[in-house]
């Protein structure tokens, strides 16, 4: 992992700016006063900047935990394993960016399942990454990635796993952000306000546990 944050991941604290944009996009979903876990947290930006009375954090990378603030609670394991300090139903959201794409159906039946063992009922699994309808040139250039997802498919993996579709956003944001185009925050505030995104590329989706 160390080394994929090396080559894939690498921090860039300008992130930040586009990632208080989508924190406050994302709280609308998330509610106020909620507890939330961030899977594969990475450096932080969303579980840092997003509004819960609790918060946790898992990443396999034991280092990003020094991007995380105090008030974060981070548990340094595999997804794949049983969240280890957070009780069964106990979580109102559960967060994960970039990250389902990364495992193939074997692993994301024991992901989905810990997840659905962690959410309170009707509580909310919020996921947004790469859209194969729209990303299929660049989508295997991240050699970690193992499933191909299109919005229709990540709903209906989700409806199979006795989720409800609150929320489906196709065409969310571009594929990376890694680009020369400034990082701000305004322009990703009105960027997520047009009604139709160009070169947006990574999806959004909602899903309610039964």
């Amino acid at each position: 992992m160390r080394n994929y944050h090396e080559t894939r991941f690498t921090f860039d604290k300008s992130r930040l700016k586009v990632w208080k944009a989508l924190t406050d996009y994302f709280q609308h979903f998330v509610g106020k006063d909620k507890c939330v876990l961030d899977l594969g947290c990475g450096y932080g930006d969303f579980i840092n900047l997003i509004n819960a009375s609790k918060k946790f954090a898992i990443d396999l990378n034991p280092e990003m935990a020094n991007y995380l603030r105090p008030e974060v609670k981070f548990n340094h394991q595999s997804v794949l394993l049983p969240f280890e300090g957070i009780e069964n139903m106990s979580l109102d959201v559960v967060f994960a960016s970039n990250l389902f794409e990364h495992f193939d159906d074997a692993e994301l039946n024991v992901l989905i399942d810990n997840i659905k063992r962690v959410l309170k009922p009707g509580g909310k699994l919020m996921l947004m990454q790469p859209n194969i309808y729209y990303a299929y040139r660049e989508y295997w250039d991240d050699y970690t990635h193992k499933k191909a997802f299109s919005h229709s498919s990540l709903c209906d993996f989700l409806l199979s796993q006795n989720f409800s579709i609150e929320r489906v956003e196709g065409k969310f944001i571009p594929f990376s952000l890694k680009s020369r185009l400034p990082k701000s925050y305004w322009l990703t505030k009105m960027y997520l306000a047009l009604p139709f995104r160009f070169f947006a590329k990574q999806m959004f989706v909602v899903a309610k546990k039964a």
